[in-house]
């Protein structure tokens, strides 16, 4: 199953520490990590929240992986706002590690949203994988 997450400057960085295999344990006030469907959903929240939220850096990143089919039957698509735009896993917390033991494929960076307020160097990404 194709899916996409957007992210903020420090969770990015978490994943590339990660060597773009895994994405890093929630924080305690985070119980759910939710990884959505589609590109659009996760553009718009990249674009139009993380660019406006200091704890993102103000910078909005879509990332794009592949969990195995199989496994992802394990959860129900969650809708949260217009069906088939708005729909998105929940994986719990404590789940998390388990969940990216079924990443098939590196982890990348495939849309970069930079609002007004953000202050660092603008990255470029270059690694876009086959996922055909």
């Amino acid at each position: 199953m194709l899916l996409y997450r957007p992210v903020g400057v420090t969770e990015l960085q978490l994943i590339e520490d990660l060597n773009w295999c895994a994405f890093p344990p929630r924080l305690p006030i985070q119980p759910i990590f939710y990884p959505v469907l589609n590109f659009d959903y996760a553009a718009q929240i990249a674009r139009e929240w993380n660019t406006k939220d200091p704890v993102s850096g103000f910078a909005g990143f879509v990332t794009r992986f592949e969990i195995d089919n199989s496994y992802a039957t394990y959860f129900e698509v969650q809708t949260v706002g217009t069906r088939g735009l708005h729909d998105e896993l929940w994986v719990a917390a404590e789940e998390l590690d388990e969940f990216n033991k079924h990443i098939i494929r590196p982890i990348e960076v495939i849309a970069c949203f930079y609002g007004p307020a953000f202050t660092g160097q603008k990255r470029e990404f270059s690694t876009q994988f086959d996922f055909n």
